[in-house]
């Protein structure tokens, strides 16, 4: 029987997980997931691609979202009364230009000393009206491309053997940074072919597969890039025709609630996009 078995949202773009035994789910995504972004001074986001150090900072954020603190080595913490009628600025995510609520001196201030680098941190406005697209299209925070991303315990199994074979170190779930972990699929890549998924009294829809970048280069304790894994062995069986692929983005047709333990019904199955290493 398929299960969650970890819950995961990321109150601010590019930092740390929060793991939580439970969640409400929005049509964005988790409550709170990626509902704030560091920019640089020109509004430009930032990302673990070319700030690692994002990494060692953790969030906390309070149940109604008024509250947001920030911790990191060494930096000690900051914490913020959340800004969400305030002035719009505008920001910029792959391009394309969105308005963000700045969230003040104090911890723009803060991080820019934590990453080096003028930052601000700005939150999604409650006009946010984010389409994302794919098979589902839907909406999101702040996130790459999706509400949801999805990953199946069996999956990294799979990956952690190939890289043992040759010679690595196995990954840690966090590399990837999903927010829902489910366990019990025993064929690897299942999420690939579940294309509508209950959970509780909450429904999800495949939207694509994610595609990976140099995130996941980047060692989540440490704050650092540590070498060509996973991409490398990834590329050799999880090529798909926007990259190389690992996970799955869902969109959320009907919110609800999600918590570990919770059984994962597949509603609709669909073809896969990259096939089964099996069948290559």
């Amino acid at each position: 029987m398929a299960k969650v078995v970890e819950l995961t949202y990321y109150p601010v773009k590019g930092c740390a997980g929060i793991p939580a035994s439970e969640a409400a789910v929005t049509p964005a995504g988790l409550a709170h997931d990626r509902s704030f972004m560091v920019v640089s001074e020109e509004g430009v986001f930032r990302t673990q691609r070319r700030d690692p150090r994002l990494a060692l900072i953790l969030p906390g954020v309070d149940s109604a979202g008024e509250r947001l603190t920030l911790r990191a080595p060494d930096h000690g913490e900051v914490a913020v009364d959340v800004d969400t009628t305030g002035v719009r600025r505008p920001v910029e995510l792959f391009g394309t230009p969105y308005r963000g609520i700045d969230q003040g001196d104090t911890v723009a201030q803060w991080l820019s000393e934590v990453l080096g680098a003028p930052s601000r941190l700005v939150r999604v406005p409650p006009e946010h009206d984010r389409v994302t697209d794919g098979r589902t299209p839907g909406t999101a925070g702040w996130a790459d491309s999706g509400a949801l991303h999805v990953l199946s315990r069996s999956s990294l199994d799979l990956l952690n053997g190939k890289l043992a074979e040759r010679g690595a170190e196995p990954l840690a779930m966090n590399r990837f940074r999903p927010n829902i972990v489910i366990g019990g699929w025993d064929v690897p890549h299942t999420e690939d072919r579940a294309h509508r998924i209950r959970i509780g009294d909450t429904e999800l829809a495949y939207a694509k597969l994610a595609v990976r970048c140099a995130v996941t280069l980047v060692d989540q304790e440490h704050g650092a890039k540590d070498g060509p894994e996973p991409i490398r062995t990834l590329a050799g069986y999880r090529r798909g025709a926007a990259g190389t692929v690992f996970g799955v983005k869902f969109s959320v047709p009907r919110p609800g609630k999600v918590a570990v333990g919770d059984e994962v019904d597949v509603t609709a199955w669909g073809e896969a996009e990259v096939p089964h290493p099996a069948e290559v």
